[in-house]
């Protein structure tokens, strides 16, 4: 068995470690904590949430601290301000028995000024979301200029977020001799492409397989129709009554939704999404934490900075956009060595995702029917009898059994354990007396999934020549039943990774409540086609404001049938010229061009 201080770590840091019950280092950390107290000057780790990728960064962090220089030494970046509270929080852990350093954690949703005060003070390292770090930076307060550690903490997820033009303006103002150090749970492109910008020959120390999902995690999925979502959720979380986890959904609305819903069926659940202040959020994990609170139904962004080691379940109520963010949400459990579970409740027509996220981990998933209402009911009774037979009773009862005694001495044992399950269970079993099945029916022929497959992931062009009906002529819409959508081009498309259910996601993040519905989705080589619903199109047009795509800003625009996007340089580069505008006597024109554009653009 290695030992931390076998591995170079100082005295003062392990009598911290062992403080906090850390015997011996995790196989992230004895990859990562030698290499880094060597001298190594930069370093990526590819591991999975719950490796103990913190104290793999924050002991080498430590250890480089010089005490007497009340100056930023060490700089870490976190996604969520959630992350950087708990980050802080573990390296002042670490660190209480070394004399003189001071970890500051800086974030939006807290007062700026108290912030600003503790840095005049003097802080030696400071762990920060880049939106918070670039503003003081600006303001002149945080001076990162003399660092001599950068820490990129979840990397991907940073830049999932959209925090690219911060974390540039940020690097920008550190020294070029400085060690950074990259961690992140998938090697996506975006990580890739900053590794390359401010790494310099790094060290690549991957724990598991790339990009694969924890080994003590089992995969499950539950198939049911759309409409039986939430039922399944309560049947599932009914089946397991020791259940201690989260809930994942897309969006803040669906967050609030699903946790009001559990809360007026008597669940023990709260939300954690962006619209909570900082307080209402510090109370959430506190109550989760204490257990008071079973089920914590969240956001990605918000669960960033779960960190409770003992989570039984994590649930997917909704698959997310990113496939690689599965591989987060189920990294919340099955941490420090424990068995844990990852949930996915799908309906008919996403079974294909499984299989891409199959692909992606490397862990196959197991196909589970949602429990019949007689099968809850078992599953809690024997729950309740094995809490019954491991319950050490003491003697502060003793004096009050005669009387118990003499009230039952007319009840055979047979009759008192029947009013007793009665007792215990009488509602319980008349909720599920007559519960139906959820589940559903199995697509009968191959080919029909197939082509579930091909119109979810945008993929039913129209055969070529044929022309759009209908619709607004000015907004390029079409009229569907009695929905008018209008059409939408986007400059990214296949060749920038984007996927129908990122397109949505996006929408869905900046709809603000607004259940927005989504028509054809087109996705060409280096372009997109999107059609939503009308009287959103403000909506759709600002949730795209401001987002990046591998560093390549995301354009959108109506389509206008009568003439094509002036700025269709998706072939620019690549030996075609771009399109140019043209009146509408050209249309024939136009309309070659375009046809020969799709034909290339697929």
């Amino acid at each position: 068995m290695t030992s931390f201080a076998e591995i170079g770590v100082k005295p003062e840091i392990v009598k911290g470690l062992e403080a906090l019950g850390f015997v011996e280092p995790t196989p992230v950390q004895e990859k990562v904590i030698p290499m880094l107290l060597a001298g190594r000057r930069d370093l990526i780790s590819l591991a999975q949430t719950g490796t103990g990728k913190t104290a793999a960064f924050g002991i080498p962090v430590i250890q480089s601290i010089d005490p007497g220089r009340r100056s930023i030494q060490a700089m870490v970046l976190c996604p969520t301000r959630e992350l950087c509270v708990q980050v802080a929080k573990d390296l002042e852990e670490y660190s209480r028995f070394l004399a003189g350093v001071s970890v500051l954690a800086v974030y939006g949703g807290a007062s700026i000024d108290r912030q600003i005060l503790a840095l005049r003070r003097g802080v030696q390292i400071i762990v920060a979301t880049p939106g918070r770090l670039n503003d003081l930076i600006k303001r002149g307060e945080a001076d990162i200029t003399a660092i001599r550690i950068a820490v990129l903490d979840e990397a991907d997820e940073m830049l999932n977020m959209g925090f690219l033009e911060e974390i540039n303006a940020i690097l920008a103002m550190t020294p070029a001799e400085k060690n950074t150090l990259l961690f992140s749970a998938t090697m996506s492109a975006e990580v890739k492409s900053i590794a390359g910008r401010y790494m310099r020959d790094p060290e690549e120390v991957i724990v598991g397989r790339r990009n694969s999902g924890a080994d003590n995690v089992r995969h499950l999925y539950y198939m049911v129709p759309a409409r039986n979502r939430y039922p399944a959720l309560k049947r599932i979380v009914d089946a397991n009554p020791d259940i201690y986890g989260i809930v994942f959904c897309r969006t803040r609305q669906e967050t609030q939704d699903v946790a009001d819903q559990l809360m007026e069926d008597g669940y023990g659940a709260e939300p954690l999404h962006g619209d909570l202040s900082q307080a209402q959020r510090d109370q959430v994990m506190a109550r989760f934490r204490r257990r008071i609170v079973r089920l914590l139904v969240a956001t990605d962004v918000a669960a960033r900075g779960v960190d409770v080691s003992d989570l039984t379940h994590v649930i997917n109520y909704n698959l997310p956009d990113e496939t690689a963010n599965y591989t987060h949400r189920s990294g919340r459990t099955g941490r420090a060595g424990r068995a844990g579970v990852s949930v996915a409740i799908i309906h008919q027509r996403e079974q294909y995702r499984i299989r891409d996220i199959e692909r992606r981990i490397g862990k196959t998933f197991e196909r589970c029917t949602v429990p019949t209402g007689r099968e809850v009911c078992e599953r809690q009774l024997l729950h309740q009898v094995e809490n019954i037979t491991a319950m050490e009773v003491d003697g502060s009862i003793e004096s009050f059994l005669p009387m118990v005694r003499e009230k039952l001495a007319g009840l055979d044992r047979e009759e008192l354990i029947r009013r007793l399950v009665a007792v215990e269970f009488t509602r319980f079993i008349d909720y599920y007396k007559d519960a139906p099945d959820l589940n559903a029916m199995p697509e009968k022929k191959e080919k029909v999934a197939w082509k579930e497959r091909d119109r979810e992931r945008g993929r039913h062009m129209q055969p070529r020549g044929q022309e759009r009906s209908g619709g607004s002529a000015e907004r390029g819409g079409r009229q569907a039943g009695a929905e008018q959508y209008t059409r939408f081009f986007i400059n990214v498309g296949r060749s920038d990774g984007i996927l129908p259910e990122r397109l949505i996601g996006i929408i869905n993040q900046g709809a603000a409540g607004a259940r927005i519905a989504i028509g054809r989705i087109e996705l060409a080589r280096n372009f997109s086609f999107l059609e939503a619903d009308s009287r959103f199109t403000d909506q759709v047009l600002r949730a795209f404001t401001h987002f990046a795509v591998n560093g390549k800003t995301v354009r959108i625009e109506v389509a206008d049938n009568r003439e094509r996007p002036a700025y269709l340089d998706h072939g620019a580069g690549e030996g075609r010229r771009p399109f140019r505008p043209v009146a509408n006597g050209d249309r024939g024109a136009v309309n070659g061009r375009w046809k020969k554009a799709r034909q290339a653009g697929r």
